[in-house]
């Protein structure tokens, strides 16, 4: 076994300790194996004393917690306090070999973290490791929950008696860490509160609601991508949008909804990119200057049916939606498999999850584009969290045509990035949808339709005319200008006038 013999330290990777203390766990096994790595959120560390201290990059332990042996007493340090990370172990196991995980179970046969590293590496390298005769102990969790959010319906691995409780496969799974932000959500329980939201709505208003939050949904996903669509191709995008949920995912269907959205393929390649991809911009030398970099193109086969593969795992195991959802449309974007159109797919995959297991009610649609849009710079920096660090360990050189060629193994970092910030903000998403964009939407068509009643009783108009009234008197805060008087609305008496405005006082107090 190999001993570790560190020595306090007061910087890692650019990272500063707040007191000087020895690399434990996941911070030790990068240093000493040389890995090349994202860094987790946070470290750990041991203090050389009983010092207990945290900071947004570091949590330090009391020397009494320190691993005193092997890389294998830093993965239990790891899963104790840190949780599983898979993206560090695959690595780990990769550099280190079956040896010492076989000689600790050979050792430890009832231990639990021991048969939860033997499951690991199995399941992370695909090669066997022997089951000692005596390997015993209740079943464990390969994922603890008390760490990170797990699938509610684990399959029991009788091999290690280990739970496999992991939402997706080998192929794609990010994990999410367990926050006090996500656990107050999962007590707020957000599907129940946009059912109970349109629960007295009559059917006719909320199917107007719906229609125009799903068509707005669309324009918005357009001006994310700085676009801005012909109404037609908004409508029609919508229309995908409205359909999302009803066939099962796969890539042909990943290509179809590409197809729906480029109306001029005569400069665009259909289907997965054959070359490498990235995001940024050129210099104007011609070469690129990358924000993120795209998955290789001769891994976007695997990748892509991972995704899918990650879809039907993440459900059949009773795996939340929410964080579903926000690691499969992050990790599609992330890969980026389409040279063009990554980015209103990337969204799509949020309804397409949320309509699959019935998060919202049927006939709501969540706006999500439209909670983006209003907030694009946390859009970004969560897009960052991954994006930014990948650039870090992503070697690549530029083409000639000005596009990048990546030179090493980079198919992990897509499989296995830590999708904490991106379930907090689509949860955030997901309630201003509720509590602004469908309430909001909801009481203007209440007050709206209010209006038109009350004005029939004052006049009687066609609906036009009362819909043109209505908006003219919303832009002008309730009050007819000099204009409206004197062009569209000439033929009111002054008293008739007043009558609207105190009516639209009236019906429109809770706008």
């Amino acid at each position: 076994m190999t001993e570790t013999n560190d020595s306090p330290r007061k910087l890692f990777r650019s990272r500063t300790l707040p007191v000087p203390a020895y690399l434990a766990g996941y911070s030790h096994l990068i240093d000493a194996l040389g890995l090349n790595t994202i860094l987790p959120s946070q470290l750990h560390a041991v203090a050389g004393n009983n010092t207990r201290q945290r900071s947004s990059d570091w949590i330090i332990h009391p020397h009494p917690k320190r691993p005193r042996r092997s890389h294998y007493d830093h993965m239990v340090f790891a899963l104790k306090y840190e949780g599983v990370n898979l993206l560090i172990l695959k690595q780990v196991f990769q550099k280190i070999g079956a040896g010492e995980l076989q000689s600790a179970i050979n050792a430890q046969p009832t231990s639990g973290y021991a048969r939860r590293l033997c499951f690991l590496f199995e399941w992370l390298t695909q090669q066997e490791l022997i089951a000692p005769d005596s390997l015993g102990g209740a079943y464990v969790d390969a994922v603890d929950p008390k760490h990170q959010y797990a699938a509610s319906r684990p399959d029991n691995i009788s091999r290690w008696r280990v739970r496999d409780n992991l939402p997706g496969t080998p192929g794609f799974c990010p994990l999410v860490t367990r926050t006090k932000k996500l656990d107050r959500y999962f007590e707020l329980d957000l599907s129940a509160e946009a059912e109970q939201t349109i629960r007295d709505v009559p059917k006719e208003l909320l199917r107007r609601a719906a229609a125009f939050l799903l068509l707005n949904d669309s324009k918005a996903s357009f001006e994310i991508e700085k676009e801005r669509p012909s109404k037609d191709r908004a409508q029609r995008w919508a229309t995908v949008i409205g359909r999302a949920g009803e066939s099962r995912l796969s890539v042909a269907v990943l290509v179809e909804m590409q197809r729906a959205l480029i109306e001029d393929d005569r400069f665009v390649k259909l289907g997965l990119r054959e070359e490498g991809g990235f995001v940024g911009e050129h210099t104007p030398f011609g070469e690129p200057r990358p924000d993120h970099i795209s998955a290789k193109a001769q891994d976007l086969d695997s990748l892509v049916a991972a995704l899918v593969a990650y879809e039907a795992s993440s459900e059949i195991r009773e795996y939340d939606a929410v964080l579903t959802a926000a690691a499969l449309a992050f990790g599609f974007v992330y890969v980026h498999p389409f040279e063009d159109g990554n980015g209103r797919l990337h969204r799509y995959l949020i309804h397409h999850v949320l309509a699959t297991r019935k998060f919202f009610p049927e006939d709501v649609i969540p706006p999500i584009s439209v909670a983006i849009l209003a907030d694009l710079v946390a859009y970004r920096h969560v897009l960052e969290s991954v994006s930014q660090p990948m650039l870090s360990v992503v070697n690549w050189q530029p083409t000639q045509r000005g596009n990048v060629e990546v030179l090493n193994e980079t198919i992990d970092y897509y499989r296995y990035f830590d999708s904490t910030p991106h379930a907090e903000f689509l949860f955030d998403c997901l309630k201003r949808t509720i509590e602004k964009e469908l309430r909001d939407e909801l009481r203007f068509l209440s007050s709206r339709d209010d209006f038109h009643r009350g004005a029939r009783e004052i006049i009687d108009m066609p609906e036009r005319i009362l819909d043109l009234l209505f908006h003219m008197l919303r832009q002008n805060d309730g009050h007819f200008s000099k204009r409206m008087r004197a062009r569209e609305f000439d033929l009111l008496r002054d008293s008739e006038a007043a009558e609207f405005e105190k009516l639209y006082r009236e019906t429109t107090s809770s706008l």
